[in-house]
């Protein structure tokens, strides 16, 4: 650990100066080099690699604690101006102007140092893990005798009495430790470590997978798939925790009375280790598998293949721990290479075997799903009319064989042909991605399901923040199934860097985050991370006080205003499109994108607009109007063109006006201000009923005209003012044609207005016997037929 980490990790200890950090890193890059001349394993050369990449880091931690010091001084300086030729100034700011240069010479050299010492921990990060790169070939290439050769078993028969020797002087040491701890503190404190561990085991562990059954089979437990998966996890969790912290209790127990060598420490370390990742092997089969409860299973298995595949984790869980810790005895014994050689060989064919009954049984599945395949095809054929059920799925299953075949196969060879560390990285490598694989698709179909329920409309939350928020069902789903993607992507992340772990180093997956973290070089602006982060942050925010604010307008404040609805609609309208802009303002200020760096980018884009976006733009511009002059406002009756209706909503873009048949009539905002519209109901306009009809010219008009207005005032829906009147229009061929106005309250009125009048009318010119002119018969009279034309005929 590096002092700046030390020092981090003691929360009393006050935080070092920039300066100070980088005296530090310095320091650490010296040991790391220091260092190098002993490092003779892979191993070593991996903690050198990470110690140079921690030096790294807090150089560059440093220089951006110092680059916003300089920054200041540089401000301050520019206050006091620059100083003319043959100039004089007061001696106090001729003292305040040389102690800022000072200051800004001092910061400016430690920036300068902090960028170098960075860059020098870069490379010698990058030279360590190419000698780690090259000793971890040669190991891989380095050839020893076959198994099946006499000379290995030559070789490692020599070197058993020696390596015997150092084992039994380890195990002296250990036990004289934990003699002589035991008589100095009695047994007090490991019994009681052993006690606890057998209880977080055993009972414990047991009680919390009981617990965990009996409440995802409850009512209380979530409904849909959550059940499943989420039952999957907490099995997960318990079989893993618990055997790991009891590791811990009893390492820790023997600690407490220094009964571990340093020797020992090591093999310690490791036994906490490979307790809590076999443990989480043998948890993840037991939750994935569950043989003996195949509704709660996960994968697609009949109960013989899960009964065998558990116990064959199981087996890799056990092997894995008795490796670790067999080659980390090894390592503080200090027994000799053969024997380390041939127990990797050894292992490597255990592992083959046990991935070898592995295929065996998916295998034997396969053959299965086959034979019920091939039995439902025949009872199909048998009877036609019955329904041929669906296949399973099998294609993790078809990958699992074959990925699983190409590791036996590299692994037998290079065992045979005695590149036995190759064989045993091959096997280990092949049952550390199948478990993480295992792991990740758990943990994906968990963060999904989690997701959906919790955002889902009907759910506890989903419902709470549904009716205080006032978001839309569709809304929340889709929030759901944004929040799994992410969820998802991170997973598959996780996943990729324990692989890598495995691999070896993580020294480039410590650069690329490195590299995220100090941001990404786009036309001169870095963006990282942590600012995309909070920017999309502030504009979710922006937007949702921008939609508290329209909704706060829309129903609390302008009703109480006496603004028409078309008025209102402009109002709320703008000021949506006014929030939008400012939330988006705002989340680019917070990415650091300035508004001249905004203008730069609308002056680029002038062009494409004036091309392609101008059709887009005039609508935009010409919405603006409508909502700023308001020509037109909803609820208005207009026409345009061969069309009329009223006007539903009015955007920045179009206007919807809902025609006589109900459908909806869009026209771009460009055409309501170029073109001459008709507003029937502008400015509150009166509907006029105007009647024209004809009369004998023998008629009494006065009582024609009297009997009109009696109609007229006699129609609740006709105004008193402006008052109705009945004009004589022409007298002519025997006719007198009248011309009558009345007036409505609406023109929306004048259709069924003026019907009733004319309903009324009718039956009063028939009740007092006036007659209305008829159309003239015209009729064409031959004249009569010649007697001889009829005898002729």
């Amino acid at each position: 650990m590096s002092p700046l980490a030390a020092s981090a990790a003691d929360p009393g200890a006050e935080a070092p100066s920039p300066q100070a950090r980088i005296g530090q890193a310095e320091r650490a890059l010296q040991a790391v080099r220091r260092s190098l001349d002993d490092a003779d394993a892979p191993e070593t050369l991996r903690t050198l690699s990470e110690q140079a990449l921690q030096a790294k880091r807090d150089a560059d931690a440093a220089v951006a604690a110092l680059v916003p010091q300089l920054e200041q001084i540089d401000a301050r300086i520019a206050q006091l101006g620059p100083l003319d030729d043959g100039a004089t100034e007061e001696r106090s700011i001729t003292r305040q102007r040389n102690a800022l240069d000072q200051q800004r010479s001092q910061v400016d050299a430690d920036v300068k140092r902090g960028k170098l010492l960075a860059e020098d921990a870069r490379q010698l990060s990058d030279s360590i893990e190419k000698a780690r790169s090259q000793q971890i070939g040669e190991q891989f290439g380095r050839k020893v005798g076959s198994p099946l050769s006499p000379a290995l078993w030559r070789q490692f028969a020599g070197s058993l009495p020696d390596d015997l020797t150092r084992i039994q002087g380890l195990y002296r040491q250990a036990a004289g430790g934990l003699e002589t701890a035991v008589a100095a503190h009695g047994w007090s404190s490991p019994l009681l470590g052993a006690a606890l561990a057998l209880l977080m085991v055993f009972p414990l562990r047991l009680w919390l997978r009981h617990l965990g059954r009996r409440y995802a089979a409850s009512d209380h437990a979530p409904a849909g798939r959550l059940r499943r998966s989420g039952l999957a996890v907490w099995l997960l969790l318990v079989g893993t925790l618990l055997p790991g912290f009891a590791a811990v209790v009893m390492v820790a127990s023997l600690h407490g009375i220094s009964a571990i060598p340093p020797r020992l420490e090591s093999v310690a370390d490791k036994f906490i280790w490979v307790t809590f990742v076999s443990a989480f092997i043998a948890a993840l089969a037991a939750c994935l598998l569950v043989p003996h409860r195949p509704s709660w299973r996960l994968l697609n298995i009949d109960d013989t293949a899960a009964l065998r595949l558990r116990w064959f984790a199981r087996g890799a869980a056990g092997l894995t721990w008795l490796t670790v810790l067999l080659r980390e005895i090894n390592r503080a014994a200090r027994t000799s290479q053969v024997s380390t050689v041939t127990l990797d060989g050894l292992v490597a064919l255990t592992y083959v075997a046990l991935i070898m009954a592995m295929l065996a049984t998916l295998t034997r599945l396969h053959r299965r799903r086959a034979a019920e395949a091939a039995l439902a095809e025949q009872q199909a054929d048998a009877s036609p009319g019955a329904k041929l059920p669906r296949a399973a799925r099998s294609g993790w299953l078809v990958l699992a064989r074959l990925g699983g075949h190409l590791t036996v196969l590299a692994a037998l060879l290079a065992t045979l042909l005695g590149y036995l560390n190759f064989a045993m990285f091959v096997a280990q490598q092949m049952v550390w991605i199948t478990v993480v694989v295992l792991a990740i698709s758990l943990l994906t179909r968990f963060a999904d399901d989690l997701s959906l329920w919790l955002l889902a409309p009907d759910s506890a939350f989903g419902r709470t923040l549904r009716l205080s928020t006032g978001v839309q069902p569709a809304r929340l789903e889709q929030a759901g199934v944004l929040l799994s993607a992410v969820l998802r992507v991170g997973l598959v992340l996780l996943g990729i860097v324990a692989v890598v772990a495995q691999f070896g180093n993580l020294g480039a997956l410590y650069g690329l985050a490195d590299t995220l973290e100090a941001g990404l070089k786009i036309g001169g602006q870095s963006l990282r991370p942590s600012a995309v982060f909070w920017a999309v942050l502030v504009l979710v925010l922006g937007l949702a006080l921008m939609k508290a604010l329209q909704q706060w307008l829309v129903d609390t404040y302008l009703p109480k205003t006496g603004l028409d609805i078309g008025a209102r609609n402009s109002i709320s309208t703008v000021a949506r499109y006014l929030g939008i802009v400012l939330a988006v303002l705002w989340a680019l200020a917070t990415l650091g994108i300035g508004f001249e760096k905004l203008a730069l980018l609308a002056s680029a884009l002038s062009v494409g607009i004036g091309f392609g976006l101008q059709a887009i733009t005039q609508n935009f511009v010409s919405g603006l109007i409508l909502l700023a002059e308001r020509p037109v406002k909803i609820g208005d009756w207009v026409k345009i063109g061969d069309q009329e209706g009223d006007i539903r909503r009015i955007s920045v873009r179009s206007t919807e006006i809902q025609v006589g048949d109900k459908s909806t009539l869009i026209v771009p905002n460009s055409e309501l201000i170029t073109k001459t519209i008709r507003n029937m109901t502008m400015a509150n306009a009166l509907g006029r009923i105007q009647i024209q009809f004809s009369v004998p010219l023998g008629t009494d008009v006065g009582q024609v005209r009297q009997l009109l207005l009696d109609i007229f005032a006699g129609n609740e829906k006709v105004l008193a003012e402006p008052a109705p009147s009945v004009f004589i229009d022409s007298i002519g061929g025997g006719l007198v044609a009248l011309n009558c106005f009345a007036y409505v309250s609406s023109p929306r009125s004048v259709y069924g207005a003026r019907s009733e009048v004319l309903f009324e009318l009718l039956r009063q010119l028939a009740a007092h016997g006036i007659p209305l002119s008829t159309p003239t018969d015209v009729r064409l009279v031959r004249g009569a037929v010649p007697p001889e034309a009829d005898v002729a005929g």
